[in-house]
């Protein structure tokens, strides 16, 4: 058998709504509500250009179940420029976008295999040999059963095998568990690849045969950092070789920001534009957090002066004279203020923020989401809001709450 070549994707999350993002400008906001439809016209570019023997699509193909014709549109349209390239896809539906969903549905070209809620194998002839895929798409958005007690083991030795599974390994808490599965299950198979989505960290859990989650094409949040993209996978006589391809058209990510010796606003503004032009040299367009560090007591009297709304307004202006949209989205700092002493109600403060359980931050906040115009901005409390707010108001308490030396 000749070498099997093939492109593998996963939590494409097309028409994301990218909730929790304010303040862009209206250019801003459509290069950030686009990049996840942009992110996907990259892979298919490279595929046209590549032409790998078939493209593997491993759940969360869009961002809800109610799928927005503007996505399904792009997607088809993506379909079928793969289809007038000769290269077929095999695709599953994940939780987000499972088929019990209601939308207007687009028919996809002949080139395009999506498996039914039921694991099955799809038997696929490529001009460098045979294929076996086995998959499944989510019939609903919980599917909690272990679907990998459904896949049958390898039986022909000259077919290469893949599994396609969108789901969990035990024991992983990042995302909803769901169709969780163990590494040696998999791995008992004897498949040649395993074709993971859902998690939208990029790793390869095994290497021999590899098990592999590519993470998505592109981030949406600030928990979504770094590179983005998929993997072109070369497969020849047992032996498996993986390239990432960055496809992100922009990045998330946070940039260090080193305050020792800054006395005056205008050094920290200008060390702010320094390390974003790098950033955005090395990178291109980003959003990032600005973690300033080693703050010495000069610097944090320095910023306890100033409210941290007008900072991050004054960053943004300075960021809008470079070249490549950098879009600052948050401050934090380092340890260096985490370890000043504060002040005993600062202290008593922090303490009580500690013990607060999700019902506690629910009460706290009751009358900021029951607000009638202001709470349709807001994204869902749940236990990742509750911790960012936590964490954003630790460093407001530990900036103008420490002890003076």
């Amino acid at each position: 058998m000749r070498e099997i070549r093939f492109f593998h994707t996963a939590d494409l999350h097309l028409g994301s709504p990218f909730s929790g993002m304010r303040g862009l400008q209206k250019d801003q906001w459509k290069k950030l509500k686009d990049s996840t439809l942009d992110a996907f016209d990259r892979l298919i570019d490279y595929a046209v250009e590549e032409q790998p023997d078939f493209l593997l699509i491993a759940g969360d193909i869009y961002d809800g179940e109610d799928r927005s014709i503007r996505s399904q549109h792009r997607f088809q349209q993506g379909m079928q420029r793969l289809f007038d390239a000769d290269i077929p896809v095999v695709l599953s539906h994940g939780n987000h976008d499972h088929l019990s969903g209601k939308w207007t549905r687009f028919e996809l070209p002949e080139n395009v295999h999506v498996f039914g809620e039921s694991v099955s194998q799809f038997h696929l002839a490529t001009r460098n040999g045979d294929v076996v895929i086995t998959g499944f798409s989510y019939g609903q958005r919980h599917v909690k059963e272990p679907m990998i007690d459904y896949y049958p083991p390898a039986e022909e030795k000259e077919a290469v095998y893949i599994g396609m599974l969108h789901g969990s390994m035990e024991g992983e808490t990042s995302h909803a568990v769901y169709a969780p599965f163990a590494k040696q299950q998999l791995l008992s198979k004897n498949y040649d690849y395993w074709a993971l989505g859902h998690i939208h960290v990029r790793q390869e859990l095994h290497m021999d045969p590899p098990i592999v989650y590519p993470g998505n094409l592109q981030g949406r949040h600030q928990n979504e950092n770094g590179k983005k993209g998929f993997y072109d996978v070369r497969i020849s006589g047992g032996t498996s070789q993986l390239s990432f391809i960055p496809s992100s058209v922009i990045q998330f990510d946070t940039i260090n920001i080193d305050c020792s010796d800054l006395m005056h606003m205008n050094e920290l503004l200008e060390a702010c534009v320094s390390e974003a032009r790098k950033f955005a040299e090395r990178f291109g367009p980003g959003i990032v957090e600005l973690k300033f560090s080693n703050m010495d007591q000069e610097a944090t009297e320095m910023l306890k002066e100033t409210s941290g709304e007008e900072l991050m307004d004054t960053i943004r202006e300075s960021f809008g004279l470079l070249d490549e949209f950098v879009w600052a989205q948050a401050v934090s700092f380092d340890d260096t203020l985490a370890d000043a002493e504060l002040t005993p109600l600062g202290e008593e403060i922090m303490q009580a923020m500690e013990s607060w359980q999700l019902h506690d931050w629910k009460d706290v906040l009751k009358d900021l989401y029951r607000h009638p115009k202001g709470s349709r901005f807001l994204e869902p409390l749940n236990s990742s809001a509750t911790a960012e707010i936590r964490a954003a108001a630790a460093q407001k308490i530990r900036l103008g709450m420490h002890m003076e030396e």
